[in-house]
C-alpha cells in the first residue's frame, strides 16, 4: 500500500446498495404469492356446533337423540301409511291418509326447521371489546369506590336495567366477555349466549331460542296431533277387523298396528304434556328457563311481576308466533376479512412493512440464509475498505510545518488477519511507544511520558505528541475489533 492510502487490492471495493423500490430485492420472496381462499365464519366458530351444506345448517354437536326423533316419526307414519291407510280409506273415506300426509309434511317441516336454524346465538365480543369493556368496568368500579387508581378486580357479576317498572339483571358471561341482554343465558351444552333463551332439547338437537321458539312450538303442537290421529285410526283399524275375524286373527293379520299402537300410546303422554306447557308459557309470555327459576314467581315478592308480558293472552300469543322473525347475529356464512400488512416509519432508509403471520410463513429457510449474507457483505463492505491515511501533514503541530522520519506516513485501515494485532509502517514498533506486554510479576506499565520516542517524533513529555499517538491508535484498535466481528459474523452465515 502506498504511502497516499485508498489504493491497492481493496481499491475495487464498492458499496452495496440496497435497493428498497425493486421488486427483486432479497429479502422479497421470489415466488408469486398464492392467492389464499377467504374462509367463512362458520369454518373458525367458537361454540360447540356441527355445521353442514357451507354454514347453512346448524346443530348440537350432540345429536344422537335428534336421530333417534327422526326413526321413531319415520317409521310410525310409514308403517301407518304401508298397513292402516289403505284399509281404512276402503272402509271409512280417503281423506284419512290426505290429512295423515299433511300433518306428517308440517311435523317434518317443523322439526328441520327448529333443528337447523340458528337459535338466537349472540356473538362474543372481540378482544378490543372485551379489554375496553372491562376497562370502562374497572373505571366505574373506582369511581364507586372512591379510589383514583387500584390493582386487577374481576368484573362485576351483573347490572341492573329496569324495563316496565321492573328491575332487571344482567349478568356478566365470562366465555363470552359481554352483558348478556334480557332473558338471554349461555348454554352450557352448545357454549353460546342465546337471546330468549328457553332450554336445550336434545330431541330437535338444538338450543331452542328467540329465533327457533315459534318453530318448536308448531313442531310439538303438529306431533300431537299427529300422535293422536295415528293412534287413534289404529285402534279403528284394529276394532274393525276384530268384528270380522275376531280380536286374536285382527292381531295376527296386521302386526304393524300393535307396533304402532305401542309406540304412541308411550308418546302421546309427555308430547301432549310438552304441548300443554308451552301453550301456558306463551300465554304468559315466559320462557322455560324463566317458569323453572321463578323469576317471575310471586313467591318473591307482591310487587314482581313479569314485565314481558302484554296483559292479554292473545296479545302474548301473537307475539310469540306472529311477530317479526330477527336476523341471525353470527353471519355464520361470510367471509373473514384477512388481516392487511400495516406500513410503519421509515428506519435507516428502509421502508418496513408489518407481515403478518402468513406472509411470514412464505419465507423458507433458504430465502432467509441468503438474505442475511447480502446484509452482512453490504455491511463489512466499509470497513472492510481502505481509508485515506493521516500523514504528517493532515496534523498540523504549532511552530512545525512537517514531521521527518519512518513515521511520516502512517496508514489506517489496513486489514489484517483476526488474530493479529494492528500493524503499523514504522521501524520501531508500538512497543517501542507504548509496551503492550504485561510484567507478570509486578504487572508494571510504562506512562506515555516514560516512554521513548523515536527519532523525528516530538518528545514524550510533550502534550500534543502524547494526544497524537493516542489518537492513532485507537483508530487502529476499532478498525481491527470491526473488522474482527465482521468477519466471525460472515462465518455464522455461511453455516
Amino acid at each position: 500500500m502506498t504511502p497516499g492510502g485508498g489504493s491497492g487490492p481493496m481499491k475495487d471495493c464498492e458499496y452495496s446498495q440496497i435497493s428498497t423500490h425493486s421488486s427483486s430485492s432479497p429479502m422479497e420472496s421470489p415466488h408469486k404469492k398464492k392467492k389464499s381462499v377467504p374462509k367463512r365464519k362458520w369454518e373458525v366458530f367458537p361454540g360447540r356446533n356441527k355445521f353442514f351444506c357451507n354454514g347453512r345448517i346448524m346443530m348440537a354437536r350432540q345429536t344422537g337423540v335428534f336421530y333417534l326423533t327422526l326413526v321413531l316419526i319415520l317409521v310410525t307414519s310409514g308403517l301407518f301409511f304401508a298397513f292402516d291407510c289403505p284399509y281404512l280409506s276402503e272402509k271409512i273415506t280417503p281423506a284419512i291418509p290426505a290429512i295423515g300426509g299433511i300433518l306428517f309434511f308440517f311435523v317434518m317441516g317443523t322439526l328441520l326447521r327448529t333443528s337447523f336454524s340458528d337459535p338466537g346465538v349472540l356473538p362474543r365480543a372481540t378482544p378490543d371489546e372485551a379489554a375496553d369493556l372491562e376497562r370502562q368496568i374497572g373505571n366505574t368500579e373506582d369511581i364507586a369506590n372512591g379510589c383514583s387508581s387500584g390493582g386487577y378486580r374481576p368484573p362485576p357479576r351483573t347490572k341492573e336495567v329496569i324495563i316496565n317498572g321492573q328491575t332487571v339483571k344482567l349478568k356478566y358471561c365470562f366465555t363470552c366477555k359481554i352483558f348478556r341482554p334480557p332473558r338471554a343465558s349461555h348454554c352450557s351444552l352448545c357454549d353460546n349466549c342465546v337471546e330468549r333463551f328457553d332450554h336445550h332439547c336434545p330431541w330437535v338437537g338444538n338450543c331452542v331460542g328467540k329465533r327457533n321458539y315459534r318453530f318448536f312450538y308448531m313442531f310439538i303442537l303438529s306431533l300431537s296431533f299427529l300422535t293422536v290421529f295415528i293412534f287413534a285410526f289404529v285402534i279403528t283399524h284394529v276394532i274393525l277387523r276384530s268384528q270380522q275375524t275376531g280380536f286374536l286373527n285382527a292381531l295376527k293379520d296386521s302386526p304393524a298396528s300393535v307396533l304402532e299402537a305401542v309406540v304412541c300410546f308411550f308418546s302421546v303422554w309427555s308430547i301432549v304434556g310438552l304441548s300443554g306447557f308451552h301453550t301456558y308459557l306463551i300465554s304468559s309470555n315466559q320462557t322455560t328457563n324463566e317458569d323453572i327459576k321463578g323469576s317471575w314467581s310471586n313467591k318473591r315478592g307482591k310487587e314482581n311481576y313479569n314485565p314481558y308480558s302484554y296483559g292479554n293472552i292473545f296479545t302474548n300469543c301473537c307475539a310469540a308466533l306472529c311477530g317479526p322473525l330477527s336476523p341471525s347475529l353470527i353471519d355464520r356464512r361470510g367471509f373473514i376479512q384477512p388481516d392487511t400488512p400495516q406500513l410503519t416509519g421509515p428506519s435507516n432508509g428502509i421502508t418496513m412493512y408489518g407481515a403478518t403471520q402468513s406472509q411470514s410463513n412464505m419465507c423458507d429457510q433458504d430465502q432467509c440464509i441468503q438474505s442475511t449474507k447480502f446484509v452482512l457483505q453490504a455491511a463489512a463492505t466499509p470497513l472492510l475498505q481502505s481509508e485515506p491515511s493521516i500523514t504528517s501533514e493532515e496534523l498540523p503541530l504549532p511552530g512545525k510545518t512537517s514531521l521527518s522520519g519512518p513515521c511520516a506516513t502512517l496508514t489506517l485501515g489496513q486489514p489484517t488477519p483476526p488474530s493479529s494485532m494492528p500493524n503499523l509502517t514504522s521501524d520501531s514498533g508500538l512497543t517501542d511507544i507504548i509496551p503492550l506486554k504485561e510484567e507478570h510479576e509486578g504487572h508494571q506499565f510504562l506512562t506515555p511520558e516514560e516512554a521513548p520516542s523515536p527519532p523525528g517524533m516530538l518528545p514524550s513529555g510533550s502534550p500534543m505528541a502524547h494526544s497524537r499517538t493516542m489518537h492513532v491508535l485507537s483508530l487502529a484498535s476499532q478498525d481491527s475489533l470491526h473488522e474482527d466481528s465482521v468477519r466471525g459474523l460472515v462465518k455464522l452465515s455461511s453455516v
